[in-house]
């Protein structure tokens, strides 16, 4: 079983991991998009950090304050995306003060259905769901009862499916128009989102 602290704990990991990030995904989306990322993604991770600071019920209402929390922030394609995906987790998540790998199970599966209903993209599009959709399947496939090896499988399948973004050209936001010229680069957000995962399984 993991605990709501104990979530906070990986949340608050995800953040930092997300936000030390910062030059690398700027860096990235100075190529082919506004170099606006690392400074969307820091605000959002700060956001989250915030909103979880002032949590006092259970997992559920945390993930609900946290995606409450971004929904209101302005600018940055990557604001409703993130909001989709946690609101998506609070719909998942038990309304208890802890959860077992069942449980995480279904909160990670319900936050893809949301953002995938929302986005539409697929692995080969390179967007953030080329690091989603690897990360959430192996989230399914896991067949232990350790909720740490669970995080860990979920953030190695993360960060393959970043680095593969590099073989593909945009489809999506303003890179689409590059087009090739993309293939070579990861793609800001699969990057954002992998580093995420990271943290999340420390």
């Amino acid at each position: 079983m993991i605990t709501k602290a104990e979530l906070i704990v990986r949340f608050r990991n995800a953040c930092k991991s997300v936000c030390a990030a910062e030059a690398e995904l700027t860096d990235i989306d100075a190529k082919f998009g506004d170099a606006d990322h690392g400074f969307t993604m820091v605000k959002i991770c700060n956001t989250i950090e915030e909103a979880l600071d002032a949590a006092d019920g259970n997992i559920k209402d945390t993930l609900d304050d946290a995606a409450m929390a971004v929904m209101r922030l302005n600018g940055g394609s990557a604001v409703p995306l993130w909001n989709t995906w946690l609101d998506g987790m609070q719909e998942g998540a038990p309304e208890s003060e802890e959860m077992d790998v069942a449980a995480l199970k279904v909160m990670f599966a319900r936050a893809f259905e949301e953002l995938d209903d929302m986005s539409g993209a697929k692995v080969g599009d390179k967007t953030l769901m080329d690091t989603l959709i690897p990360a959430t399947e192996a989230i399914g496939a896991y067949e232990g009862e350790s909720e740490a090896q669970l995080f860990a499988v979920a953030a190695e399948a993360a960060m393959e499916g970043a680095e593969n973004s590099k073989n593909f050209a945009s489809k999506f936001g303003r890179a689409k128009s590059y087009g090739a010229k993309t293939i070579g680069t990861p793609d800001a957000g699969a990057m954002s989102m992998a580093y995420f995962f990271k943290g999340l399984a420390e």
